[in-house]
This record gives C-alpha cells, structure tokens and sequence, in this order.
C-alpha cells in the first residue's frame, strides 16, 4: 500500500500558497460605483432646505435604496425594510439621532414611512416637484 503523501504529491494544489496569502492580506479589490442622483436635489433641495449633513447622507443613503439599486418595489417608491441598528451602524450615528432625522425628512416631505424601518422616498424630493417633472406612483396602499 502506498503512502498517502506520495499519491497527494502527484496532484497539483489548484492555487499557490502565496496567491492565497496575498489574496487574504489585500482584501478583495471592490470597484467604485456611482448613483443618478436628479440635479434638482443639488439645485433646490440643497439651496431651500437647510439640512445638516446627517440629514443629508440618511436622504441619500434610502434614495439609493429606492431608485439606485435593484428593487422590487421601484415603481411605487418604496425602499426595501432595514433594521434601525444596521442604519444607525452604516450611517454612525444613534437610534435617537435616526429618529429625530427620519422625523426632519418626513417633516420636509421626502419621505413617509409605510412601516417601521420601511420608507417610500420621492424620486424628486418633493410633491410639488414630482409633479412638476411628471412623477407619478403606482398605487400601493
């Protein structure tokens, strides 16, 4: 009976031990991306509404969740259901910091909440301006 090391030496390993440490010290190499973000935001929403920078990136953070990214419910506005804690871990803030900006948001009328942690985000920021650009939503409620 042969040695299990003599048969194992035969096969060659599919990748090289260094290819592996290199690979696990770098990382994976991840590509940049970017969102369409309508130029009215930058052109009105920004110059009107004083918002503060947390304000600003919780916006841009659903906005990207409804219009940006793959989504089931595109058509009627509304972003996929998140977790407050994962919220508040990816944007750094606190749960009442989250509320007291969600609350701003809803205020101003960028948002609504359809549930908890699920949100319907205009495409353009405001009634009077989605009408303005002929957005209109498939009826969900």
């Amino acid at each position: 009976m042969e040695d299990i090391r003599s048969v194992l030496s035969q096969f060659n390993p599919k990748k090289k031990r260094s290819e592996d440490l290199q690979k696990a010290t770098l990382g994976p190499v991840k590509l940049a991306s970017s969102s369409e973000i309508p130029d009215v935001f930058f052109d009105v929403i920004l110059q009107k509404f004083k918002l503060n920078r947390h304000e600003i990136t919780l916006l841009m953070f659903l906005y990207r969740q409804v219009w940006c990214r793959p989504n089931l419910y595109k058509s009627h506005g509304i972003g996929p259901l998140n977790s407050y804690s994962e919220l508040c871990v990816n944007l750094g803030i606190t749960s009442e910091e989250l509320g007291t900006y969600l609350r701003v948001l809803e205020n101003y009328g960028f948002i609504e909440t359809v549930r908890s942690g699920q949100y319907f985000v205009r495409k353009f920021f405001t009634e009077e301006l989605d009408q303005q650009y002929g957005q209109n939503y498939d009826e969900f409620f």
